[in-house]
């Protein structure tokens, strides 16, 4: 868990050093999935939330708990039920007789990185506690507003196969997540060498940490100094309009969609090295920013067409600034 230690502030440069050591620290653990791992370290430094839709045993809360370790954050994980109560994951008001008064009990959500594991799982009531948390980092209970520890990240999983005893999604809280992610099944070599990795211990517990929250949080900042340029900003705009002219799409990408599409550029361009954003950012970002916002038309779902493959059909229509 990290300390109170104040961390001095650290140049560009050497906030990028600590992003390399952090990428080499999750590919201790999980193997093969350089390109995942960057997302997800894109996502950090862009003050985002991550939905990561897989089948079960790929690595997905290995990975949360690695990203956790490696920042020296805290760490809760919340496994999602039917019968969980947002009071489960916020907290709650006790009584104290002795002092006669209430005082707030603080729930898992107050951490750094939060798994919410099988989310859809849970029912839309208990889904809905945190869209206040992932949209404003706080959380309101009895009258009173909380501010969660920063950087505060919800990591959230849900199986893509297994839909008895499941409650979908609603579309603001998909909304509220910057990227939708999914690792897949390692390939052979990685698989192995995952194998042989584990076959006395696991690398996960004794990972160290590389940076801390503060330095995190100083990385989220230097983020928001990466520059856009106006062609730029206008390409993603296209972009967004497409997806709401569509007539394959029934609800297209929100404001709040470019906003995160933009910051996350800034985040992609800073972990390269650049103090900018190019056109190539964006589309290599647009798939995992996009496509779990958008609702596809019926007619279009059936035909077996993913919002994924319309995402990057757009993409490829859209004109790129010169």
């Amino acid at each position: 868990m990290s300390t109170n230690v104040k961390t001095s502030a650290l140049s560009a440069e050497e906030l990028r050093s600590k992003i390399v050591l952090l990428q080499e620290n999750l590919t201790k653990v999980i193997k093969g999935k350089a390109h995942p791992i960057k997302l997800l370290i894109t996502a950090l430094g862009a003050g985002g939330n991550v939905l990561m839709e897989d089948v079960p045993g790929v690595g997905k809360t290995t990975l949360a708990k690695a990203l956790a370790s490696s920042i020296d954050g805290k760490f809760s994980r919340v496994q999602f039920t039917p019968d969980l109560l947002p009071s489960d994951i916020l907290g709650n008001s006790i009584y104290n007789q002795q002092e006669a008064k209430f005082f707030f009990r603080p729930g898992p959500v107050f951490a750094n990185i939060l798994l919410a594991d099988e989310v859809n799982r849970a029912s839309p009531r208990t889904q809905s506690a945190l869209l206040e948390c992932m949209s404003e980092n706080q959380v309101s209970i009895a009258g009173k507003t909380s501010m969660l520890p920063n950087p505060f990240m919800v990591i959230a999983t849900e199986n893509p196969v297994e839909y008895q005893g499941t409650y979908p999604l609603p579309e603001a809280q998909l909304d509220r997540f910057a990227m939708q992610l999914e690792l897949g099944y390692p390939d052979e070599e990685a698989e192995m060498q995952l194998l042989f990795d584990r076959l006395t211990n696991d690398p996960g517990t004794s990972l160290k940490a590389v940076l801390n929250c503060e330095e995190v949080a100083q990385m989220q900042v230097a983020v928001q100094q990466v520059s856009i340029e106006k062609t730029v900003v206008y390409y993603m705009l296209c972009i967004i309009k497409a997806t709401r002219n569509d007539t394959r799409i029934t609800l297209g990408a929100s404001p709040r969609a470019l906003l995160l599409l933009s910051r996350c550029c800034q985040s992609y361009a800073f972990i390269q090295g650049r103090d900018y954003v190019l056109p190539d950012d964006v589309k290599a970002l647009c798939p995992a920013v996009l496509a779990h916002r958008l609702v596809i038309e019926n007619k279009t779902k059936y035909s077996g067409i993913s919002a994924l493959e319309i995402v990057g059909d757009i993409v490829n229509k859209t004109k790129v600034p010169a």
